[in-house]
């Protein structure tokens, strides 16, 4: 008993220190991410064909920030925007604007956001789950393979650069 008492006392010992070290794992797989990253191109990407296209244009702007305490923020805008003088001209944007934020978290090669507010009503309260590479000052993200309204099954590519 004394000895089953002594081994339990021992993993309460050093349950504190084990949730330190797996805090700081979770703190440094994040840490990869961590910054302000600028939009450099948007591409879809159609699968079997290999395909790509650029549905925001091929100058779209948009800036990702991952923040060390776990929020993220994205806006993202097409090319050639211009201000609306309609109703339809407001509605029309929306087409050309990606826009969330909430608190992500980094698994491996993906990050996941929990979203709590969007510029698509649908997402907020949904996970965003998104693969990435980082290579030197180069945030490659990419979407899940997805069903388009046409029945192709496409996925989007987004590069960014990190600012300084």
């Amino acid at each position: 008993d004394r000895r089953e008492t002594m081994t339990k006392f021992k993993w309460l010992a050093l349950a504190p220190a084990l949730l330190v070290v797996m805090a700081a794992s979770f703190a440094a797989e994040r840490d990869i991410v961590v910054g302000n990253w600028r939009l450099v191109s948007f591409e879809r990407e159609y699968q079997g064909t290999g395909e790509r296209e650029y549905p925001m244009g091929r100058t779209p702007t948009g800036h990702i920030h991952f923040l060390p305490d776990g929020r993220m923020a994205v806006v993202i805008t097409g090319e050639g925007r211009k201000a609306p003088a309609t109703d339809q001209d407001r509605a029309g944007l929306f087409n050309s604007l990606v826009a969330y934020t909430g608190m992500y978290r980094v698994e491996g090669d993906k990050w996941i956001t929990k979203v709590d507010v969007s510029a698509n009503p649908a997402w907020v309260g949904t996970e965003q789950i998104r693969s990435f590479r980082v290579s030197g000052d180069r945030l490659e993200e990419l979407t899940a393979w997805a069903a388009r309204p046409d029945n192709r099954v496409a996925r989007a590519i987004l590069t960014y650069e990190r600012t300084k």
